[in-house]
């Protein structure tokens, strides 16, 4: 009984572990982010400068998009090795998700001033 308890409690933290957002992983310094064939961004946090460009690159064998949730209607498509690019002039937290597949692939752009 002990075994099938810890069993459940183990199952229960790889879950939780499993649902963690995009703006709690570290963020990387970097202008380039891809799409690789696992249906997510990478890396997924990402900083960057007040006027940075950052290009999202489809490696993938499916379409995907940036979808910035910020209100602003910024929707780009990539087909399958094609890239992307969004300058960012104004510092702040910027989510994102590919409007395609909004459940599996999410990011962050954190812009710093």
């Amino acid at each position: 009984m002990r075994f099938l308890s810890a069993l459940a409690l183990l199952a229960i933290l790889l879950a939780v572990a499993g649902c963690a957002s995009p703006a709690a992983a570290k963020p990387v310094s970097t202008t380039h982010v891809e799409m690789p064939p696992s249906y997510r961004f990478d890396p997924t946090a990402i900083q960057v400068p007040v006027g940075a460009t950052v290009t999202w690159h489809n490696s993938d064998n499916f379409t995907h998009s940036v979808h910035l949730l910020d209100g602003s209607n910024v929707d780009k498509v990539a087909r399958p090795g094609e890239s992307i690019t969004i300058t960012f002039a104004k510092a702040g937290e910027y989510q994102y998700e590919c409007s395609f597949h909004p459940r599996d692939m999410k990011g962050t752009v954190i812009v710093t001033p």
